[in-house]
Protein backbone atom coordinates (compact mmCIF):
# COMPACT_ATOMS: atom_id res chain seq x y z
CA UNK A 1 0.00 0.00 0.00
CA UNK A 2 1.41 3.32 -1.06
CA UNK A 3 2.04 5.69 1.82
CA UNK A 4 0.70 9.21 1.51
CA UNK A 5 3.49 11.67 2.19
CA UNK A 6 3.02 13.93 5.23
CA UNK A 7 2.93 17.67 4.83
CA UNK A 8 6.05 19.07 6.42
CA UNK A 9 5.72 21.74 9.11
CA UNK A 10 7.67 24.12 6.93
CA UNK A 11 5.21 23.82 4.04
CA UNK A 12 4.75 27.30 2.49
CA UNK A 13 0.96 26.91 2.22
CA UNK A 14 0.47 25.88 5.83
CA UNK A 15 2.94 28.49 7.03
CA UNK A 16 1.18 31.24 5.12
CA UNK A 17 -2.22 30.29 6.53
CA UNK A 18 -0.87 30.26 10.08
CA UNK A 19 0.83 33.60 9.47
CA UNK A 20 -2.37 35.13 8.10
CA UNK A 21 -4.31 33.85 11.11
CA UNK A 22 -1.82 35.43 13.47
CA UNK A 23 -1.86 38.71 11.55
CA UNK A 24 -5.65 39.20 11.71
CA UNK A 25 -5.42 42.82 12.76
CA UNK A 26 -9.10 43.52 12.01
CA UNK A 27 -10.33 41.73 15.13
CA UNK A 28 -7.53 43.18 17.21
CA UNK A 29 -8.28 46.70 16.06
CA UNK A 30 -11.98 46.30 16.81
CA UNK A 31 -11.13 45.08 20.30
CA UNK A 32 -8.70 47.95 20.90
CA UNK A 33 -11.17 50.60 19.72
CA UNK A 34 -13.89 49.17 21.92
CA UNK A 35 -11.52 49.08 24.90
CA UNK A 36 -10.49 52.70 24.36
CA UNK A 37 -14.10 53.87 24.28
CA UNK A 38 -14.97 51.79 27.34
CA UNK A 39 -12.07 53.28 29.32
CA UNK A 40 -13.15 56.80 28.35
CA UNK A 41 -16.71 56.14 29.51
CA UNK A 42 -15.47 54.70 32.80
CA UNK A 43 -13.26 57.76 33.31
CA UNK A 44 -16.33 60.01 33.06
CA UNK A 45 -18.12 57.80 35.59
CA UNK A 46 -15.29 58.21 38.09
CA UNK A 47 -15.48 62.01 37.74
CA UNK A 48 -19.18 61.91 38.73
CA UNK A 49 -18.64 59.77 41.84
CA UNK A 50 -18.89 61.37 45.29
CA UNK A 51 -15.27 61.56 46.41
CA UNK A 52 -12.75 63.92 47.95
CA UNK A 53 -11.17 65.28 44.79
CA UNK A 54 -14.49 65.34 42.94
CA UNK A 55 -15.89 67.71 45.58
CA UNK A 56 -13.13 70.30 45.18
CA UNK A 57 -13.39 73.46 43.11
CA UNK A 58 -11.90 72.62 39.68
CA UNK A 59 -9.92 75.87 39.67
CA UNK A 60 -8.32 75.06 43.00
CA UNK A 61 -7.72 71.51 41.84
CA UNK A 62 -5.95 72.60 38.64
CA UNK A 63 -3.69 75.11 40.45
CA UNK A 64 -2.79 72.74 43.29
CA UNK A 65 -2.10 69.86 40.93
CA UNK A 66 0.20 72.09 38.88
CA UNK A 67 2.00 72.93 42.13
CA UNK A 68 2.33 69.21 42.91
CA UNK A 69 3.79 68.62 39.44
CA UNK A 70 6.38 71.33 40.10
CA UNK A 71 7.22 69.76 43.43
CA UNK A 72 7.72 66.39 41.75
CA UNK A 73 9.86 67.94 39.03
CA UNK A 74 12.23 69.72 41.46
CA UNK A 75 12.34 67.19 44.32
CA UNK A 76 15.74 65.51 44.60
CA UNK A 77 15.18 63.18 47.54
CA UNK A 78 13.92 59.67 46.63
CA UNK A 79 12.03 59.47 49.93
CA UNK A 80 10.14 62.65 49.05
CA UNK A 81 9.23 61.29 45.62
CA UNK A 82 8.07 58.03 47.17
CA UNK A 83 5.96 59.96 49.69
CA UNK A 84 4.38 62.01 46.89
CA UNK A 85 3.57 58.84 44.98
CA UNK A 86 1.96 57.33 48.09
CA UNK A 87 -0.03 60.55 48.39
CA UNK A 88 -1.48 59.96 44.92
CA UNK A 89 -2.54 56.45 45.95
CA UNK A 90 -4.20 57.83 49.09
CA UNK A 91 -6.01 60.48 47.04
CA UNK A 92 -7.15 57.80 44.61
CA UNK A 93 -8.64 55.77 47.44
CA UNK A 94 -10.28 58.88 48.97
CA UNK A 95 -11.80 59.69 45.57
CA UNK A 96 -13.29 56.19 45.19
CA UNK A 97 -11.07 55.21 42.28
CA UNK A 98 -10.03 51.53 42.39
CA UNK A 99 -6.35 51.28 43.24
CA UNK A 100 -5.81 48.46 40.76
CA UNK A 101 -7.34 50.44 37.91
CA UNK A 102 -5.36 53.55 38.86
CA UNK A 103 -2.01 51.75 39.18
CA UNK A 104 -2.53 49.83 35.94
CA UNK A 105 -3.40 53.04 34.09
CA UNK A 106 -0.11 54.61 35.24
CA UNK A 107 2.35 51.74 35.14
CA UNK A 108 1.17 50.46 31.78
CA UNK A 109 3.17 53.20 30.06
CA UNK A 110 5.87 54.17 32.58
CA UNK A 111 8.05 51.05 32.07
CA UNK A 112 7.75 51.36 28.29
CA UNK A 113 8.82 54.98 27.95
CA UNK A 114 10.66 55.94 31.15
CA UNK A 115 12.33 52.53 31.40
CA UNK A 116 13.71 52.72 27.87
CA UNK A 117 15.08 56.22 28.50
CA UNK A 118 16.58 55.36 31.88
CA UNK A 119 18.06 51.98 30.89
CA UNK A 120 21.35 53.28 29.40
CA UNK A 121 22.00 55.40 32.53
CA UNK A 122 22.57 52.35 34.71
CA UNK A 123 25.76 51.34 32.87
CA UNK A 124 29.23 52.57 33.76
CA UNK A 125 29.97 54.01 30.30
CA UNK A 126 27.11 56.49 30.85
CA UNK A 127 27.16 56.93 34.64
CA UNK A 128 30.54 56.11 36.15
CA UNK A 129 30.54 54.92 39.74
CA UNK A 130 30.74 51.95 42.06
CA UNK A 131 30.09 48.68 40.15
CA UNK A 132 27.20 46.61 41.45
CA UNK A 133 27.04 43.92 38.78
CA UNK A 134 29.63 43.23 36.07
CA UNK A 135 28.10 42.04 32.80
CA UNK A 136 31.21 41.62 30.68
CA UNK A 137 34.72 42.95 30.82
CA UNK A 138 34.51 46.74 30.93
CA UNK A 139 30.69 46.90 31.14
CA UNK A 140 29.02 47.03 34.53
CA UNK A 141 25.92 48.38 36.27
CA UNK A 142 26.82 51.12 38.75
CA UNK A 143 25.22 52.10 42.03
CA UNK A 144 25.02 55.74 40.93
CA UNK A 145 23.36 54.70 37.66
CA UNK A 146 20.71 52.66 39.46
CA UNK A 147 20.09 55.56 41.83
CA UNK A 148 19.61 58.04 38.99
CA UNK A 149 17.42 55.70 36.93
CA UNK A 150 15.28 54.93 39.97
CA UNK A 151 14.72 58.62 40.70
CA UNK A 152 13.85 59.27 37.07
CA UNK A 153 11.31 56.43 36.88
CA UNK A 154 9.80 57.40 40.24
CA UNK A 155 9.52 61.03 39.15
CA UNK A 156 7.80 60.08 35.89
CA UNK A 157 5.42 57.67 37.64
CA UNK A 158 4.44 60.29 40.23
CA UNK A 159 3.93 63.00 37.60
CA UNK A 160 1.76 60.71 35.48
CA UNK A 161 -0.21 59.70 38.59
CA UNK A 162 -0.94 63.35 39.43
CA UNK A 163 -2.07 64.08 35.86
CA UNK A 164 -4.24 60.95 35.70
CA UNK A 165 -5.86 61.85 39.03
CA UNK A 166 -6.77 65.29 37.73
CA UNK A 167 -8.39 63.87 34.59
CA UNK A 168 -10.19 61.01 36.34
CA UNK A 169 -11.73 63.19 39.06
CA UNK A 170 -12.80 66.16 36.91
CA UNK A 171 -15.46 66.18 34.23
CA UNK A 172 -14.01 67.34 30.95
CA UNK A 173 -16.19 70.41 30.45
CA UNK A 174 -15.52 71.55 34.04
CA UNK A 175 -11.80 71.05 33.53
CA UNK A 176 -11.88 73.19 30.38
CA UNK A 177 -13.89 75.87 32.17
CA UNK A 178 -11.38 75.86 35.04
CA UNK A 179 -8.48 76.25 32.61
CA UNK A 180 -10.23 79.22 31.03
CA UNK A 181 -10.93 80.74 34.47
CA UNK A 182 -7.27 80.72 35.52
CA UNK A 183 -6.09 82.45 32.34
CA UNK A 184 -5.42 79.63 29.87
CA UNK A 185 -5.91 80.94 26.29
CA UNK A 186 -9.50 80.38 25.17
CA UNK A 187 -8.47 79.23 21.70
CA UNK A 188 -6.40 76.48 23.33
CA UNK A 189 -9.36 75.48 25.49
CA UNK A 190 -11.60 75.35 22.42
CA UNK A 191 -9.09 73.19 20.55
CA UNK A 192 -8.84 70.80 23.50
CA UNK A 193 -12.62 70.58 23.81
CA UNK A 194 -13.20 69.89 20.12
CA UNK A 195 -10.32 67.41 19.99
CA UNK A 196 -11.73 65.46 22.93
CA UNK A 197 -15.21 65.43 21.39
CA UNK A 198 -14.19 64.39 17.89
CA UNK A 199 -11.80 61.69 19.06
CA UNK A 200 -14.90 59.65 19.95
CA UNK A 201 -16.48 60.45 16.59
CA UNK A 202 -13.47 59.13 14.69
CA UNK A 203 -13.18 56.12 16.98
CA UNK A 204 -16.74 55.30 15.94
CA UNK A 205 -15.78 55.80 12.30
CA UNK A 206 -12.79 53.48 12.64
CA UNK A 207 -14.95 50.89 14.37
CA UNK A 208 -17.52 51.06 11.55
CA UNK A 209 -14.83 50.72 8.87
CA UNK A 210 -13.26 47.63 10.43
CA UNK A 211 -16.62 46.08 11.26
CA UNK A 212 -17.78 46.53 7.67
CA UNK A 213 -14.54 44.98 6.41
CA UNK A 214 -14.90 41.99 8.69
CA UNK A 215 -18.58 41.39 7.84
CA UNK A 216 -17.94 41.54 4.07
CA UNK A 217 -14.83 39.37 3.96
CA UNK A 218 -15.43 35.80 2.80
CA UNK A 219 -12.47 33.45 2.84
CA UNK A 220 -8.85 34.36 3.44
CA UNK A 221 -6.96 37.36 2.10
CA UNK A 222 -3.26 37.85 1.69
CA UNK A 223 -1.21 40.10 3.88
CA UNK A 224 -0.55 42.43 0.95
CA UNK A 225 -4.27 42.84 0.30
CA UNK A 226 -4.81 43.69 3.96
CA UNK A 227 -2.05 46.29 3.87
CA UNK A 228 -3.50 47.85 0.71
CA UNK A 229 -6.95 48.03 2.27
CA UNK A 230 -5.53 49.53 5.47
CA UNK A 231 -3.68 52.23 3.53
CA UNK A 232 -6.83 53.09 1.57
CA UNK A 233 -8.88 53.23 4.79
CA UNK A 234 -6.38 55.55 6.47
CA UNK A 235 -6.48 57.86 3.45
CA UNK A 236 -10.29 57.84 3.41
CA UNK A 237 -10.44 58.61 7.14
CA UNK A 238 -7.94 61.46 6.72
CA UNK A 239 -10.00 62.96 3.90
CA UNK A 240 -13.17 62.58 5.93
CA UNK A 241 -11.64 64.35 8.92
CA UNK A 242 -10.41 67.22 6.72
CA UNK A 243 -13.79 67.78 5.07
CA UNK A 244 -15.58 67.47 8.39
CA UNK A 245 -13.35 70.11 10.00
CA UNK A 246 -14.23 72.55 7.21
CA UNK A 247 -17.93 71.77 7.49
CA UNK A 248 -17.91 72.15 11.28
CA UNK A 249 -16.10 75.49 11.05
CA UNK A 250 -18.56 76.83 8.46
CA UNK A 251 -21.48 75.64 10.59
CA UNK A 252 -20.02 77.38 13.66
CA UNK A 253 -19.46 80.64 11.78
CA UNK A 254 -22.98 80.58 10.29
CA UNK A 255 -24.43 80.20 13.80
CA UNK A 256 -22.59 83.21 15.21
CA UNK A 257 -19.47 81.63 16.65
CA UNK A 258 -17.49 84.27 18.57
CA UNK A 259 -14.46 82.20 19.65
CA UNK A 260 -15.57 82.42 23.27
CA UNK A 261 -16.48 79.60 25.61
CA UNK A 262 -20.11 79.31 26.71
CA UNK A 263 -20.77 80.12 30.34
CA UNK A 264 -21.47 76.92 32.26
CA UNK A 265 -21.92 78.56 35.65
CA UNK A 266 -19.55 80.05 38.16
CA UNK A 267 -17.43 78.01 40.53
CA UNK A 268 -17.49 78.51 44.27
CA UNK A 269 -14.76 77.76 46.78
CA UNK A 270 -15.35 76.29 50.23
CA UNK A 271 -13.38 75.78 53.41
CA UNK A 272 -12.31 72.36 52.16
CA UNK A 273 -10.81 73.96 49.04
CA UNK A 274 -8.74 76.44 51.06
CA UNK A 275 -7.66 73.68 53.46
CA UNK A 276 -6.54 71.53 50.53
CA UNK A 277 -4.66 74.46 48.99
CA UNK A 278 -2.87 75.13 52.30
CA UNK A 279 -1.95 71.44 52.61
CA UNK A 280 -0.55 71.35 49.08
CA UNK A 281 1.46 74.52 49.74
CA UNK A 282 2.99 72.92 52.82
CA UNK A 283 3.78 69.74 50.86
CA UNK A 284 5.44 71.73 48.07
CA UNK A 285 7.59 73.76 50.51
CA UNK A 286 8.60 70.59 52.36
CA UNK A 287 9.43 68.79 49.13
CA UNK A 288 11.66 71.59 47.90
CA UNK A 289 13.50 72.09 51.19
CA UNK A 290 14.36 68.45 51.91
CA UNK A 291 17.76 67.68 50.37
CA UNK A 292 19.20 64.27 49.49
CA UNK A 293 20.95 62.46 52.30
Amino acid sequence: MERVPEIPRTCPTVGRRVGLWRQDFVSKTLANVTEAMRNAVFAEEYARRPGFLQSLDPRVKVVTFLALLLAVAFARNPAVLAALYLLTLALSAASRIPIGFFVKRVWLFVPIFAGVVALPAIFNFVTPGKPVFVLVSGVAITEQGLHGAGIFILRVATSVSVAVLLVLTTEWHRLLKALSSIGFPEIGVLVLGMTYRYIFLFLRAVESIFLARRSRTVGSTTLREKHEWLGASIGALLGKSYHMSNEVHLAMVSRGWSARLPDRGEFSTSVADWAWAALVLAIVILSLTVTPA
